[in-house]
């Protein structure tokens, strides 16, 4: 069976996207505020959370490996979509005039595998892709990917794996880490080395850093990848 382990990359929309009462709906919290200093600080993290939902933001970047063979390609936007894609190698580097092509192109290489992995896809990554999908219209070749929660096929997610389902809350013996802190315990070299973590893609963005982006979404599912192969040879069967 052919797996699929991938990442995705989101950015917030701008606030000027949204008409005055969906702004009101969405700052609605900060405006019960009546320091104005403390009313602005609200709306500027309500704004930073952008980027964690599909209905105001929006994806930039989607990494993706073959389990097996280690080859893969990462989408992701950025000005300069003209350009050929990069020399032959094991992962290909593609850009893409918008949203709507990079999403389009993601669902193209889905359909050819019969399972993925993911951290913290359940949660995020794919109900992210599923309604970004929606709205923009691209069709999904793959609608299975949230289905029974207690398997890990179709979809095997490694957080959910790894807290053996939440079994112990919060901050019981199997309570989550992030994927960073999971590496590094595992001896995996963590992505965030290269000195990007998630809270800096927004910046990135708007720097039209695009290229960095796309090589720190490529270390989040190479180190993913190999934390599967850790838990898939190590803890696969515990129930």
């Amino acid at each position: 069976m052919a797996t699929l382990v991938f990442d995705i990359e989101t950015t917030s929309q701008p606030v000027e996207n949204f008409d005055e009462i969906q702004q009101e709906y969405l700052f609605r919290d900060a405006f019960k505020i009546d320091d104005p200093a403390a009313r602005e600080a609200k709306q500027s993290d309500i704004a930073r959370q952008f980027s964690l939902w599909p209905l105001t933001g929006k994806v930039v970047c989607i990494a993706m490996l073959n389990a097996e063979t280690a080859r893969g390609k990462v989408l992701f936007i950025a000005d300069d979509f003209e350009m050929e894609s990069d020399e032959p190698g094991p992962v290909e580097f593609v850009a893409c005039m918008d949203e709507a092509e990079l999403l389009t192109a993601f669902w193209e290489v889905a359909r050819h595998y019969d399972s993925i992995v993911t951290f913290n896809g359940r949660g995020f990554d794919v109900p992210f892709i599923y309604l970004r999908s929606a709205i923009l219209n691209v069709p999904v070749s793959r609608k299975d990917w949230l289905g029974y929660r207690f398997q890990t096929d179709p979809h095997c997610d490694l957080a959910e794996q790894l807290t053996f389902y939440g079994v112990s809350g919060r901050e019981g013996a199997a309570r989550r880490f992030n994927l960073d802190f999971y590496c590094k315990v595992f001896g995996i070299e963590s992505p965030k080395a290269g000195g990007v973590t998630g809270m800096d893609i927004n910046n990135l963005v708007a720097a039209g850093c695009f290229r960095q982006i796309a090589e720190y979404c490529l270390r989040d599912v190479k180190a993913t990848a190999l934390l599967y192969q850790i838990w898939r040879e190590r803890l696969a069967g515990i129930k």
